[in-house]
């Protein structure tokens, strides 16, 4: 039988939802769900911790994670992130200037926190587990079958599940998104990300620096104490290399990389290489099913975006599901599926555009486009109103952001 934490009676008998994952926006999804007064069931095999990532989470995420219940549960852990760096050691004719944010002047302590992702689905597991509205299910999901008025979801175990919504938050190669019978645009990149955690001898003074290359961002983010993680972005080729390198080859590599601002950097266990490229669903919902976080976009991790925009997909779904039973209305309906589209298409496609546009101008050797790049960090840099405002945008959209992410109880 498979392991369910939570209530055994009415939840588990008879959802009103299923959210179909195990990471940190299938877990959003269910509390948010779960908290707004819908009956649900998150369904998914707990994966084996061996994910050395981190979360620059920002400062909307924070607010959204206070009000379910679940930062106080892991704040202690985060480094608050105060001071955003961009620095161009691409070497090139036309260089950028340093261009830095401060969150101080936004009015804000922090722009966000960055967490190790284990640390973060430690707490999340934790407010769920006390949920009396939610069940948690630690098994694999085979199949996921849409049936008229309700979403069938059939467990390795044998067990059949169904709801009026079956929220997606099943990764880039999701299977609620093939049920639901919706296409995927997909575009690599020929870049990788090598993705690991250090310590060092000098502090990071809860600065983030992001060193822009000729291959890509190298972006070095706090961590409590001495430490940062670090995600370096490669071509192909080069990141093998890398990657085979030993610790303390490896160490060297990255502190030169770092021009020593850090002091003396080591190696902490576990990397990993990732394939960079952008995914987007030709639609965030059909037939009962709400997609979520990778299972609907998947962006390089440039400029913290990528779970943020997950955990905004999350409490967004569970905010229009509740409004829809506050009104006696199916939760799973065509209408709130339309509802849910509308409200996160436009902030999902205008941020890839933004971190594509980033990252192609980064890359190119046409000079000219080099010359714009290094003209609008110059503007940001030297223009207070214009940096203000692409600060707040980067915190969280101005239009449609969930209540939960404005001090606000669904």
């Amino acid at each position: 039988m498979p392991d369910k934490i939570g209530t055994e009676n009415a939840v588990s008998r008879n959802p009103e939802a299923i959210v179909v994952g195990r990471g940190p926006a299938a877990l959003t999804a269910a509390i948010a769900l779960a908290e707004a007064g819908v009956a649900t069931i998150l369904a998914g095999k707990r994966p084996p911790r061996t994910d050395n990532r981190t979360t620059a989470l920002l400062a909307s995420s924070i607010t959204a994670l206070e009000n379910l219940g679940v930062w106080d549960l892991c704040a202690d852990k985060a480094a608050p992130l105060i001071t955003m760096r961009l620095v161009d050691a691409t070497g090139r004719l036309f260089r950028a200037p340093e261009v830095r944010f401060d969150a101080h002047e936004i009015d804000l302590d922090a722009f966000g926190y960055n967490i190790e992702n284990p640390v973060l689905i430690d707490a999340l597991e934790q407010r769920a587990g006390g949920l009396a509205n939610l069940a948690l299910i630690d098994d694999e999901v085979v199949a996921v079958e849409p049936d008229g008025d309700k979403t069938d979801v059939e467990l390795k175990s044998g067990e059949r599940l169904a709801a009026r919504l079956v929220v997606g938050a099943d990764g880039r190669n999701s299977m609620c998104r093939d049920a639901a019978g919706i296409e995927l645009s997909n575009r690599p990149y020929k870049q990788v990300a090598l993705t690991v955690c250090l310590t060092h001898t000098r502090p990071h003074h809860d600065t983030s620096t992001e060193f822009h290359t000729a291959s890509g961002p190298f972006t070095l983010v706090p961590l409590p104490g001495n430490r940062s993680s670090l995600v370096w972005v490669l071509r192909p080729g080069d990141a093998d290399a890398v990657a085979e390198l030993g610790d303390e080859d490896l160490a060297l590599e990255i502190e030169a990389m770092a021009h020593s601002i850090l002091g003396k950097m080591t190696v902490e266990p576990g990397r990993a290489l990732f394939p960079l490229n952008v995914q987007t669903a030709r639609r965030f919902g059909a037939r009962r099913i709400a997609l979520v976080g990778e299972a609907a976009h998947v962006v390089p991790p440039i400029g913290a975006q990528g779970l943020n925009l997950g955990l905004r997909d999350a409490v967004t779904i569970a905010e229009l599901a509740a409004e829809a039973k506050d009104d006696s209305r199916d939760i799973g309906g065509a209408d709130v599926l339309a509802a849910y589209e509308k409200a996160r298409r436009g902030d999902v496609m205008s941020r890839g555009m933004v971190i594509d546009m980033a990252n192609r101008t980064l890359l190119s050797d046409f000079l000219p486009l080099q010359g714009l790049r290094g003209i609008g960090l110059y503007a940001l840099d030297k223009i207070g109103p214009l940096r203000r405002a692409v600060m707040r945008e980067g915190i969280a959209p101005r239009f449609g952001r969930p209540k939960l992410m404005r001090d606000e109880v669904v």
